[in-house]
């Protein structure tokens, strides 16, 4: 017998999983809502020029901000 099986509880959803469900059967059109929301934040066409001039444009970081010089290392 595996482990898996000796945890398996047959047709169980948690709770949250069921008020998911619920909510999604009462207002079908959040989901609609849902995907233009998401379209409208995360489906951009990107300018790939304008993102290789950005790159381009980079300045190295030092690995340490704070310190600008030898005079920050006096005790």
């Amino acid at each position: 017998m595996s482990l898996a099986r000796l945890f398996y509880r047959p047709h169980y959803t948690s709770d949250a999983t069921q008020f998911l469900a619920q909510l999604q059967q009462d207002h079908p059109q959040w989901q609609e809502a849902q995907r233009q929301g998401r379209a409208r934040l995360w489906e951009r066409n990107l300018d790939r020029d304008l993102l290789g001039g950005f790159d381009a444009a980079r300045v190295a970081q030092r690995p340490y901000v704070y310190m600008t010089g030898a005079d920050d290392y006096d005790d």
